[in-house]
C-alpha cells in the first residue's frame, strides 16, 4: 500500500508511525492537498460529463455553444491548479517513511534495541592499543597525510594495510557468491530518480555529495544502484530471489557528526563496502531478512572477531526499513560495539517507489517485489576491529587466518616493513 493509500485509510496510523520514528513529515499539508486535488477531480468529471452529453444533443444552440466554451475554459483552469497540487502533494509524500512491522521493539534511540546475540570479547595477550596507534607504528594507515590530500576524516592505507583492505573486500565477496548471488560492479555514481526511487531522497539529501548541474550524485551505499537494477521492470516471478552483491565506495557528509570520532577511521566520508541486496516475492521476505544477516555475522565468526546483534528499535529503524537488525563487532581499545552492518527489510517501499514488480506466471496479476539489503560489510570499522583484536605483544599484527590467502600467505604485519 503506497503512503498515499495509507494516509487516505487511516491517517492516524500514519500519524503515529511517525512519532514512533521519531520522524517529521509534512502530513496536514498532505491530507490538505489531496483534499482539493480530490475535489477538483470530482469537478472535474462532472464537468466533462455534461460536455460528453451537450456533443451528443445534435447541433448545438448558440446557449449550448456558449456552455461548451465555459465548461471548457473551467476544464483548463482546474487541469492546471491539478497539476500543481499534485506536484507539491508528490513531493510531499516522498517524506512519509515505511510502515513498521509488529514484531518491532517500541524504542527511542538505539539505546532501546533489542539484543539478540552478544559475544564475550576475546583476551588478548597485551593491553589493548587503539587502531590509529596500531596502524600508524606499523606504517599501514596514515591519517595525517590523508588530511593533507583530502581534508579532515580521510586517511591513506599503505603497503600491508591496503592490501588487507584489498582482500578483505575479494573474500567477503566471495563469501556472497558461495552463498548463490550474483556479483554487481555498478557505477559509484548515480542520478537524483534512482536516489528518489529508492528511498535515499528527499530525507537523506543533506548527507549525500552532488554536482547538481550534471546531475551526478555519488553513492552513499551500492543499495540504490542494486535496488534500481529493476526500475520500471516486471521480472518473471520464476526468476526470484534475485540476490546481488556489489563492492563501492560510499561517499557520506559527516558534518552531522562533528565533534564525534575525532580519533582513527571510524567516521569518513568515503569509505568502502560490500552490500548485498535481494529482490524476492512478498511470502519470502522474512526468511532472506534472517538470511543477510546470518551472511554479515558469519564474516564475524569466520575472522573470529566478537558478535553482537541487535534488533533495532522503533525509533532507530531506517527511514525505508519496516523491520532490521544492527551487527557489530568488538572494539576493546574504544571498549565499544562498533557497527559493521545493518541489515534490513524494506517490504515494497522500494519497488512502489521504483515501480519493480513480479508476475507468478505469464499473463498473471503483477505484484511489487519486496526489497531487502545488508552490508557485508563496512570496512573501516572492520579494519579498526581486526587492527584492535590481532594485536601481538612483539608489536606486530597478526593477519586473521581466513585472508592469508588474499594476502600472498602473509600471517603478520611487523613492525618497520612500511616506515612512514
Amino acid at each position: 500500500m503506497t503512503p498515499l493509500q495509507r494516509i487516505r485509510e487511516n491517517p492516524d496510523e500514519v500519524r503515529a508511525t511517525l512519532e514512533a520514528r521519531g520522524f517529521k513529515a509534512p502530513l496536514d499539508r498532505i491530507i490538505e492537498l489531496d483534499a482539493q486535488v480530490r475535489k477538483l477531480l470530482s469537478e472535474s468529471e462532472t464537468l466533462k460529463a455534461e460536455r460528453n452529453r451537450a456533443s451528443k444533443g445534435g447541433p448545438p444552440s448558440d446557449a449550448v455553444k456558449a456552455r461548451m466554451r465555459e465548461l471548457g475554459d473551467r476544464i483548463k483552469t482546474i487541469d492546471a491548479e491539478l497539476g500543481t497540487l499534485q506536484a507539491e502533494r508528490d513531493a510531499a509524500l516522498l517524506w512519509i517513511p515505511n510502515v513498521i512491522d509488529p514484531r518491532v521493539p517500541r524504542g527511542k534511540d538505539e539505546h532501546d534495541n533489542r539484543v539478540v546475540r552478544k559475544d564475550e570479547p576475546r583476551k588478548l595477550p597485551v593491553a589493548p592499543r587503539p587502531h590509529w596507534e596500531i596502524g600508524e607504528a606499523l606504517g599501514i594507515l596514515d591519517i595525517p597525510r590523508g588530511t593533507k590530500l583530502s581534508g579532515s576524516r580521510f586517511y591513506v592505507l599503505r603497503g600491508a594495510g591496503a592490501a588487507l583492505q584489498r582482500g578483505l573486500i575479494a573474500w567477503m565477496i566471495d563469501l556472497k557468491l558461495r552463498a548463490g548471488f550474483t556479483e554487481i560492479y555498478p557505477p559509484f555514481v548515480t542520478k537524483r530518480e534512482t536516489l528518489i526511487a529508492t528511498g535515499q531522497l528527499p530525507h537523506f539529501d543533506d548527507n549525500l555529495y552532488r554536482d547538481e548541474d550534471d546531475d551526478i550524485w555519488l553513492v552513499p551505499t551500492a543499495e540504490p544502484q542494486l535496488v534500481a537494477l529493476h526500475r520500471d521492470e516486471t521480472l518473471d516471478g520464476a526468476s526470484l530471489p534475485r540476490t546481488y552483491v556489489a563492492y563501492t565506495a560510499c561517499f557520506r557528509r559527516e558534518h552531522m557528526s562533528a565533534g564525534r570520532d575525532v580519533r582513527g577511521i571510524k567516521r569518513g566520508h568515503e569509505f568502502d563496502k560490500v552490500e548485498m541486496v535481494v529482490h524476492c516475492a512478498p511470502e519470502d521476505a522474512p526468511k532472506w531478512l534472517d538470511r543477510i544477516t546470518e551472511l554479515a555475522v558469519e564474516v564475524l565468526d569466520l575472522l573470529e572477531l566478537p558478535v553482537r546483534v541487535t534488533e533495532r528499535c522503533t525509533g532507530d529503524l531506517g527511514f525505508n526499513t519496516l523491520r532490521g537488525f544492527d551487527i557489530d563487532a568488538w572494539g576493546p581499545a574504544s571498549n565499544e560495539w562498533l557497527e559493521v552492518s545493518s541489515a534490513s527489510d524494506c517490504g515494497p517501499f522500494q519497488a512502489e517507489r521504483a515501480n519493480i514488480k513480479f508476475r507468478r506466471e505469464p499473463g498473471g496479476k503483477a505484484e511489487y517485489v519486496h526489497t531487502l539489503n545488508a552490508s557485508g560489510l563496512a570496512l573501516p570499522r572492520l579494519m579498526s576491529a581486526i587492527m584492535e583484536n590481532y594485536q601481538i605483544p612483539d608489536g606486530s599484527l597478526a593477519i586473521p587466518e581466513v585472508v592469508r590467502s588474499y594476502m600472498g600467505g602473509r600471517a603478520k604485519i611487523a613492525p618497520g616493513e612500511f616506515a612512514l
